[in-house]
């Protein structure tokens, strides 16, 4: 991955984080760093599942991999709330 890939994985990161965080009802007590560091690793896995699935590369906008990567960042930040709750 070259130093291009890697910076623009961290913007979709943290775009995908935010929308992650904004598809949660409520107040999420998780900060900005963590909201980034889930979104990074929504967006890696949600792109890896959207390949295995064969709908990753389209003419158009890839609506069915920014879903999953939605998805998967609200799951996340659910997962790091509950986990940094228990402490």
């Amino acid at each position: 991955m070259e130093i291009s890939g890697f910076i623009s994985a961290i913007v979709i990161g943290v775009v995908i984080g935010i929308l992650g965080r904004l598809a949660l009802p409520g107040r999420q007590r998780i900060g900005v760093l963590w909201t980034i560091l889930v979104g990074v690793v929504a967006a890696l896995v949600g792109t890896a599942i959207a390949a295995a699935l064969g709908v990753a590369d389209s003419d158009g906008i890839d609506w069915i991999e920014l879903i999953l990567q939605v998805v998967l960042a609200a799951l996340g930040v659910v997962a790091v709330e509950r986990l940094k709750g228990r402490r």
